[in-house]
């Protein structure tokens, strides 16, 4: 190989990185929405359909399609207690309303606030569920179910 072929072939490998930079890789990822916003974005409307698919579910009384938005570890304590008195699908209530309240970051994952509206007989209550959704390989299921919830936090106004 001749010096001057050798130039040409380090200036060319000097202007890589600035081809690059054209064609969006290795620029200024905040620019344009940035690479840190969009796995938020789509962890939380991920987190959103799991919950609301969940809470259609126990609404339909379809503990099949309940236990479908869980992660693996959490299907034998479902199945053990889904339909039984306390379970989110037992026979004895209805569930004629849930509504989901807030979503958030958490350490364990995506955090869904809810209200669901669970009636007996002619008596109506309100209880406040926190759901845990995460990523499980290249899906999103639910991880965990608790009492209580997050308030949802004030819009702010420009």
């Amino acid at each position: 190989m001749g010096p001057k072929l050798r130039t040409t072939g380090v200036a060319l490998l000097a202007l890589v990185p600035f081809t690059l930079l054209g064609c969006g890789i290795g620029g200024d990822d905040e620019a344009d929405g940035g690479t840190e916003r969009a796995p938020a974005e789509e962890a939380a409307t991920k987190a959103r359909e799991r919950v609301q698919a969940y809470l259609d579910a126990m609404a339909a009384k379809d503990a099949a399609a309940g236990r479908s938005q869980l992660c693996a570890p959490m299907h034998e304590g479902f199945d053990a207690a889904a339909t039984g008195p306390n379970g989110d699908f037992a026979d004895h209530f209805e569930v004629p309303g849930a509504t989901i309240t807030d979503i958030r970051s958490g350490a364990r994952g995506q955090e869904v606030s809810t209200s669901v509206t669970v009636s007996v007989a002619a008596k109506k209550i309100a209880k406040p569920l926190l759901f845990t959704v995460t990523r499980d390989g290249a899906d999103w299921c639910i991880s965990g179910e608790e009492p209580g919830g997050h308030t949802p936090e004030p819009s702010v106004t420009p």
